[in-house]
């Protein structure tokens, strides 16, 4: 599969360029979602090589994913950045609140990578994993058919490597690469 490099345009001036350091010491961040995130995602956790150091986020509101998991490896509570039917007010302050969460995890895992499906806690953890060098890959989930999810479309812009799961979808974001269903 080719390597599509993907940096971010609107936050060039935010991101490290600095060379990522490679290895299996490393973690590799799996931001879950309460639901068919989950499910997506953990399928394409189970094809993933067993040496890689995983490390799972979870909102602290969502009971049921981390007793799904099936590949071992710590999980983090963040709190959820918003939910669907919050104010304004309490979904900025949801969001800060996750967003803090991330960036001391972040600080003190320096993950190599992000792999996530697009739930919402996946912006805040990739954008604090951005920031200590990790790179960050998207999913957009398969029920996404004609349009990109809200996530998808933030990710767009911070995401090195962004897959689609319908061949219509690649015309939305530049430099998409659709390999048929992954999930």
């Amino acid at each position: 599969m080719a390597v599509i490099d993907r940096r971010p345009t609107t936050l060039d001036r935010d991101v490290d360029t600095t060379p990522r350091p490679r290895g299996p010491g490393r973690p590799i961040l799996i931001a879950l979602g309460e639901g068919g995130h989950t499910t997506e995602l953990l399928g394409l956790v189970d094809r993933l090589d067993a040496a890689h150091n995983l490390h799972y986020v979870v909102p602290a509101q969502d009971p049921l994913s981390a007793d799904r998991i099936r590949r071992s490896g710590p999980v983090h509570r963040l709190p959820r950045p918003r939910a669907k039917d919050s104010g304004t007010v309490s979904a900025i302050l949801a969001t800060l609140r996750a967003a803090l969460g991330a960036l001391r995890l972040a600080a003190r895992l320096r993950p190599a990578a992000v792999i996530t499906t697009g739930p919402a806690i996946a912006v805040p953890v990739a954008l604090a994993a951005r920031l200590v060098g990790a790179e960050i890959i998207f999913v957009e989930t398969v029920s996404r058919v004609t349009s990109l999810s809200g996530t998808g479309r933030i990710m767009a812009r911070i995401a090195d490597h962004y897959f689609v799961q319908w061949p219509q979808l690649t015309g939305q974001v530049p430099g998409a690469v659709y390999r048929g269903r992954l999930l």
